[in-house]
């Protein structure tokens, strides 16, 4: 079944090529691209299954076999990722058509949005299963040539201005990673994972650090890891909401998996895992008291995203089973918990005529059930018992303690009070944004909602994603189980290397 890994990035691919044709048909658009966001979800669940078992698989493109040619490879890890964001992707979707057929597609130009779309997943999907360094640039570089195209659509002023901070942000990031994947094939030979994972034990401790360090300097921008996060909270909440919600939810997620994949399988036990922790509390707190201090929903979500990359950070750094675990699942759980949230920001938007707080009042009553597509994510995003929020920074914690080190105490401190704050955070903006009185403003005079009714495939995938997420709680056993798998193949890294070149396993 070994055909079946590279089909998460051939057919968005393809699709992108066939929605570009259908340009002037945007029925037919709308239709080619859930079909193969659809069908993109049916063979993630379909690798995740075959990869249970522990054994990873590999294709080797155009019948090149590594190390010359490039290889793709599936692991536990690799297929998780894939479902989640296709999950994730395939949602968004749904609320963007619903969005677009609303205003007819003022705000989502159709000829654009589509292809862009399905070749930013495929960007994710190829970064997800890139079996070597370049290819993982590749991948960046598919899904942020997309992302310039989508964080500007609709040309307006700020989205233009806030574009060009995320695009110089992205070419830094991808110029530093460049200059790694050049010093690494220079020092090794070689570009494929599995091969590095044995030739670079050979290099000098002080070239060994300062090529990890490069690495982290690239990753860490891309998933707005303090303090190379600065430019995320005035980038992403500018863009429609489709957009904003799949780049929060997704896109430094990949930057997180970068880290985990390159840590554990060519750097393992190595000395940076001090800093990635301290950069972990820093991410955290740092994040969480910008997102106290916010008074726009959309820039509030945008700090506590940076604040909680610090959990998955947190996991990293503890370089143990259960850390990595922890850390594996909470990136699931937040994929899908923080897309939810920016869709439910849009439904504010689009239900209160805009995402600041003080303009804003009385949503519960107004519109019950947009008060529960924010409250349940919310809750869990706070980690409140039981939601899978909760279960993760568990996890988390109890990695931490069994650690029993300075710094990783410090991180169990660090995550009980930015959970407490993000709880605070949120509350916050349930008082003021869904429970207070309801501002003239938001009302008409006969009493009636002074703005549109929400469109039913907005209100749909919202909930879709708040099914999902609650869903998590439920099958959280059987996840962790998953997550713990994945992280001791990571540990192990001989799966991987016997899967890629059989005849040189260790």
């Amino acid at each position: 079944m070994n055909w079946l890994v590279p089909l998460p990035v051939v057919m968005p691919l393809l699709g992108a090529a066939v929605t570009l044709l259908l340009r002037r048909h945007p029925n037919l658009q709308r239709t080619v691209s859930l079909v193969i966001l659809a069908a993109t979800l049916a063979v993630a669940v379909a690798l995740l299954a075959l990869t249970a078992s522990g054994d990873p698989l590999i294709v080797a493109v155009g019948g090149w076999a590594a190390p010359m040619g490039i290889v793709l490879v599936a692991d536990q890890l690799a297929a998780l990722m894939l479902v989640v964001s296709a999950a994730v992707t395939l949602c968004v979707l749904v609320y963007s058509i619903g969005q677009g057929m609303a205003d007819q597609d003022d705000a989502v130009p159709v000829a654009v949005y589509h292809p862009a779309y399905l070749i930013l997943t495929a960007g994710v999907t190829n970064a997800f299963l890139a079996g070597d360094l370049f290819n993982l640039y590749v991948g960046f570089e598919i899904l942020l040539a997309a992302s310039y195209v989508l964080i500007t659509i609709g040309a307006t002023k700020s989205r233009i201005r806030d574009g060009t901070t995320y695009v110089v942000v992205s070419l830094l990031s991808s110029l530093i990673f460049l200059t790694a994947i050049g010093l690494i094939y220079g020092a090794t030979g070689t570009l494929n994972l599995a091969q590095l994972a044995d030739r670079l034990d050979a290099l000098p401790d002080g070239l060994q650090l300062g090529l990890q360090s490069m690495l982290l300097l690239a990753f860490g921008i891309k998933a707005a890891v303090f303090p190379l996060s600065a430019w995320l909270p005035d980038s992403y909440p500018t863009a429609i909401a489709p957009v904003t919600a799949v780049f929060a939810g997704l896109l430094t997620k990949v930057g997180v998996y970068a880290i985990i994949r390159t840590q554990t399988l060519l750097f393992p036990d190595g000395p940076a895992d001090d800093a990635i922790l301290i950069a972990a509390l820093l991410t955290m707190v740092v994040g969480i008291l910008g997102a106290v201090a916010q008074s726009d929903i959309k820039r509030l979500l945008s700090f506590t995203l940076v604040s909680h990359i610090g959990y998955m950070l947190f996991g990293i750094g503890l370089a143990s089973s259960a850390g990595l675990s922890g850390a594996i699942f909470y990136v699931v759980h937040h994929i899908v918990i923080q897309t939810t949230l920016f869709l439910a920001a849009g439904l504010v938007e689009r239900r209160g005529g805009t995402t600041a707080l003080e303009h804003l009042g009385g949503l519960a009553r107004l519109a019950p059930l947009l008060g529960v597509l924010f409250f349940l994510p919310a809750l869990n995003l706070a980690g409140i018992p039981p939601f899978s929020g909760f279960l993760g920074k568990l996890g988390l914690l109890q990695a931490g303690v069994a650690n029993g080190g300075v710094l990783a105490w410090l991180l169990v401190s660090g995550g009980v009070i930015t959970s407490l704050l993000t709880l605070y955070a949120i509350g916050r903006v349930w008082n003021l944004a869904f429970w207070r009185t309801p501002r003239p403003e938001t009302v008409a005079a006969d009493g009636a909602a002074s703005v549109r009714v929400l469109p039913r495939l907005m209100v749909g995938a919202t909930l879709a994603l708040v099914v999902l997420g609650t869903g998590l709680t439920v099958v959280s056993g059987p996840l962790f189980d998953v997550t713990g798998q994945a992280a001791q193949e990571l540990l192990d890294r001989e799966p991987y290397i016997q899967a890629v070149f059989p005849e040189e396993a260790p």
